[in-house]
């Protein structure tokens, strides 16, 4: 006689330096599907997490921006590969989280592959798009050279779960940043899924940082921290984008206002590729 199964039930950890670790508050909240339906467990992060999630990105910022952008490239084709291999397991938690039907949701977990593919190809092109070397006056020659901005705290787009992610985290990581990222708030689980994907694909620790819980709490925070060099409000709701620009001023370098519904379908062309880089120039001498 067999015995009964016993369905185990999932708790979603953040994703925070490489690691999956709890909020340190302890809390938790219940994610439900379109329908209103139990599905699992998030931690719910604290104003804590996010500094501790800044203080990871500052550090895989310096190693991500240490490797050569050939090998970011193939760090995030890894993930793209690892995406594919999951391909029938993000179908179901998109059409879980956003109520569409499977043949939708299959073609934004493809459309969200070729995203990433998309970005890592960018990383060894980047340069020739930012930066030039240009004759001046005098014997000199002047060269531009693109940097990260650093460390880049992102609201994830609150509708679409997965598309919307990868859309603005993958331009962000090939131009050499690192980033925090406040997920979907009722939609989290793709993202958290997604943190798996980029365990296993060789991303320094700490180069990307998922959050869950509640935006009230983790927006104001990360917008205000004195660490964070470029903030994406792509997801950020209507009612919280002047404050949360607010917050940023005093020592944000970069704020990218939220995105458009519509742009996630749209080509992804270089806008947010170049949004959180910084031009170096350096003169150098002819010799004669």
């Amino acid at each position: 006689m067999s015995e009964p199964t016993v369905s185990v039930l999932k708790t979603y950890k953040l994703f925070l330096g490489g690691a999956f670790p709890r909020s340190e508050s302890g809390r938790s909240y219940e994610v439900v599907d379109h329908e209103g339906r139990f599905v699992a467990n998030c931690a719910q992060g604290s104003r804590k997490d996010v500094r501790d999630a800044v203080q990871a990105a500052r550090k895989g910022q310096e190693q991500w921006w240490s490797q050569t952008a050939a090998n970011r490239c193939l760090v995030l084709y890894r993930a793209a590969e690892m995406l594919e291999g999951r391909k029938a397991t993000f179908t179901e938690h998109v059409t879980q989280a956003e109520g569409v039907s499977a043949e939708t949701a299959r073609a934004l977990v493809t459309k969200s592959i070729d995203r990433l593919v998309y970005y890592a190809g960018w990383c060894d092109k980047l340069a020739q798009i930012r930066g030039g070397s240009n004759p001046v006056a005098g014997p000199y020659f002047t060269f531009t050279v693109p940097e990260p901005t650093g460390v880049i705290g992102v609201i994830a787009p609150q509708e679409s779960s997965l598309l919307g992610l990868i859309s603005v985290v993958a331009p962000i990581l090939a131009a050499g940043n690192a980033v925090v990222v406040a997920t979907s708030e009722q939609r989290p689980i793709p993202a958290m899924e997604f943190a798996e994907v980029l365990a296993t694909s060789d991303l320094p620790a700490g180069v990307c940082n998922l959050l869950t819980g509640r935006l009230g709490e983790l927006a104001p925070t990360l917008a205000s921290h004195h660490d964070v060099d470029g903030l994406d409000l792509a997801g950020a709701p209507q009612e919280m984008v002047a404050p949360l620009v607010a917050a940023a001023s005093a020592t944000i370098t970069r704020v990218q206002r939220p995105a458009l519904a519509t742009e996630w379908d749209d080509d992804p062309g270089t806008k947010r590729l170049t949004a959180f880089t910084e031009l170096k120039t350096v003169w150098h001498t002819i010799g004669r």
